[in-house]
């Protein structure tokens, strides 16, 4: 029997239960589509964050609090260690940084007028503009002047000024209400768009002082951002970094520090660790799935030869070898999966490209997956029918024609 008939009766023996094929299908195509739309948001997620990084620069340090330790151990609750105090100790000191932010948020109720919104509140500097690459598209930011000043004066978001102020309104030069208190609109920030959870639009800029004093009552900074002068100073800075913090917060030489500076390719690498791991869990419930995809496989096919032993008995009578035997039904089985499989590529890409639409997540179709999903798929088929096929392959062709 050559491949071509083969395929032919294999075909013919799918169609001729149509239910059966189909419910066997469906482990394998619910397999390869959830491989499918997982790595396309892993993939998209992971460009995103790229993107994200890139756009505030190759040369931006953040520094964080440390995290609390007990007993040598660390714990996931940060430390408050960072302060205004730093800041100035920083920009007065450095010599390899161009600019330096500290960054003060947190999520609180803006309103004007009958119209609010939940958004994050952010207290820093005219230099947030750099470290930040966060530009103002009218209007204007405020001034160090207002930070010395504490004055409720406020730059918002892209996305704040849609939620507070009619389409065609001007936001500049009105006040709104953060926290009880006033604040007069000064600009608005060039819209940079959301991406998935994360929207820098979101997002309402005051004075770092005003924010500690009159808003939040705290003297503890969230982070700071410093913009080292060049790509090649970014070692030096961090070093200076530490150096200076190390000095102010009175660390001796064998203490740990109370604070971790991180560059933004660390910051990329851990991300994209952090996206690799989710979409590998995933990867493996959709691998799971392929598997009970693939003993269902098996199951319909050790059926199907309890159903044709008569026929594989004429046809071993007639002059059908074992391999003739073994390759119909190892080609009905890699069929069955390998039909599966393109389907769930259908559905996977359907999937994947409305996941924009309902959860605004990026996607990002990725060819290595898909191939690698349709390997994977036609080897399911190949493993899972290999024991149906040597079944009906050594069956005697005088007992299979006894078989009621």
């Amino acid at each position: 029997m050559g491949l071509l008939e083969g395929i032919s009766n294999a075909v013919r023996s799918l169609f001729a239960n149509k239910l059966r094929s189909a419910l066997t299908m469906l482990g394998v195509i619910i397999g390869v589509a959830a491989i499918m739309t997982t790595t396309a948001i892993g993939e998209g997620a992971k460009a995103d964050i790229t993107e994200r990084i890139q756009t505030l620069g190759a040369n931006i340090l953040s520094i964080r609090p440390g995290q609390t330790r007990f007993r040598g151990r660390s714990f996931g609750e940060s430390q408050r260690t960072l302060t205004y105090k730093d800041v100035e100790v920083l920009e007065g000191r450095m010599t390899n940084a161009l600019h330096v932010s500290p960054r003060l948020n947190q999520r609180t109720q803006a309103k004007y007028l009958n119209r609010n919104t939940n958004t994050t509140v952010v207290g820093s500097t005219p230099a947030f503009q750099y470290t930040e690459n966060f530009p103002v598209a009218t209007g204007s930011f405020f001034t160090d002047n207002d930070v010395r000043r504490r004055q409720r004066v406020c730059v918002l978001g892209k996305s704040v000024a849609d939620e507070l102020f009619d389409e065609n309104a001007d936001p500049i030069g009105k006040t709104v209400k953060i926290k009880g208190h006033n604040f007069y609109v000064l600009g608005v920030l060039k819209e940079k768009g959301a991406s998935g959870f994360r929207n820098p639009d979101d997002q309402i800029i005051i004075p770092v002082s005003t924010a500690m004093k009159r808003v939040f009552g705290t003297e503890y900074l969230s982070s700071i951002s410093v913009q080292a002068a060049s790509s090649e100073a970014m070692e030096p800075a961090q070093a200076e970094i530490e150096n200076l913090l190390r000095k102010q917060h009175k660390l001796s030489a064998n203490k740990p520090l109370d604070f971790h500076v991180r560059n933004q390719a660390m910051f990329l690498e851990t991300l994209e660790e952090s996206g690799q791991t989710f979409t590998y869990m995933i990867l493996g419930i959709a691998i799971v799935s392929l598997v009970v995809g693939g003993i269902g496989i098996m199951n319909i096919m050790l059926v199907s030869v309890t159903e044709r032993t008569k026929e594989i008995g004429l046809r071993k009578a007639v002059g059908a070898k074992r391999r003739d035997i073994l390759g119909q039904f190892l080609i009905e089985s890699t069929a069955l999966s390998v039909i599966g499989g393109l389907i769930g590529i259908g559905v996977g890409v359907f999937c994947a490209k409305m996941v924009p639409s309902l959860w605004e997540w990026r996607t990002i179709i990725s060819p290595i997956y898909t191939g690698l999903a349709f390997f994977v798929a036609g080897w399911i088929g190949i493993f899972f029918g290999a024991y149906p096929a040597w079944k009906a392959a050594k069956l005697s062709p005088i007992d299979a024609l006894r078989h009621e």
